[in-house]
């Protein structure tokens, strides 16, 4: 089984598309398509994140961004 970078990056986007928050996560070329579809299966299911993009490099390195959406909490505490 291969071993993807699942920590990844956080970050949010400029002010026009504040609304979500990515995640960069990084596979080596020797991940099988399997690991891969767990891997995103499992940030998905768990921590609902979405496919934004992919993209396949030269050496076969493959870049996923994840992004949810960012759920802002209003106070229901009175004082």
């Amino acid at each position: 089984m291969a071993k993807a970078d699942t920590i990844g990056k956080l970050r949010s986007r400029p002010p026009r598309a504040s609304h979500y928050e990515y995640r960069e996560v990084r596979m080596p070329r020797y991940t099988s398509p399997s690991d891969a579809t767990r891997l995103l299966t499992e940030a998905a299911e768990y921590g609902r994140w979405e496919l934004a993009r992919t993209s396949l490099y030269l050496g076969g390195e493959r870049r996923v961004w994840l992004r949810r959406r960012i759920i802002k909490v209003e106070s229901t505490l009175d004082f």
